[in-house]
């Protein structure tokens, strides 16, 4: 019962998460980093790895500033360091967490990139392909691969995704 309890508290919370993300993709960039930073701060530092991880993931993506989206994309990739495959295949089925690696890293290097930090870019962008062969071979997995790719050219490293 207590289980059953904390998997719906759990869902609500990925639930509310998954709300502010399609009002972001709606173009209410505002609101919903508002609505971010209030569901941050009923999460706490300490709270569920999973709920940090994707809350900073996504938070990332609404700022304005590109040392914030850096300090968000930083908060994503700790809460997965905390973060382990029970926990997280309890919300997602199969997916291991070395799977969300690759992503983290690359948004990572992005931000790197807008900062003008090329060496750190290319840190977290071999860690990103060295972090690919987690991905499965659907979509998702295809569409991180090419943005690998596209990163890796726009850095000056050609085509790298296979190092």
């Amino acid at each position: 019962m207590a289980e059953r309890q904390e998997q719906a508290a759990v869902d609500a919370v990925m639930t509310r998460i998954g709300q502010i993300v399609m009002l972001h993709h709606a173009g209410d960039r505002e609101e919903a980093r508002q609505r971010f930073l209030s569901l941050w701060a009923e999460l706490g530092e300490d709270g569920d790895p999973l709920h940090r991880c994707t809350l900073a993931h996504y938070m990332a993506d609404t700022q304005d500033d590109p040392f914030d989206e850096l300090a968000w994309d930083l908060r994503a990739l700790t809460a997965a360091e905390e973060l382990t495959d029970d926990r997280l295949r309890a919300h997602e089925g199969a997916l291991a967490v070395r799977a969300l690696y690759p992503s983290l890293h690359l948004n990572l290097a992005a931000d790197y990139v807008k900062l003008g930090r090329t060496e750190a870019a290319r840190t977290h962008l071999r860690r990103a392909r060295g972090a690919s062969d987690a991905l499965a071979d659907d979509g998702y997995g295809d569409g991180v691969r090419g943005a690998i790719s596209r990163l890796a050219l726009r850095l000056g490293e050609g085509d790298a995704s296979r190092e």
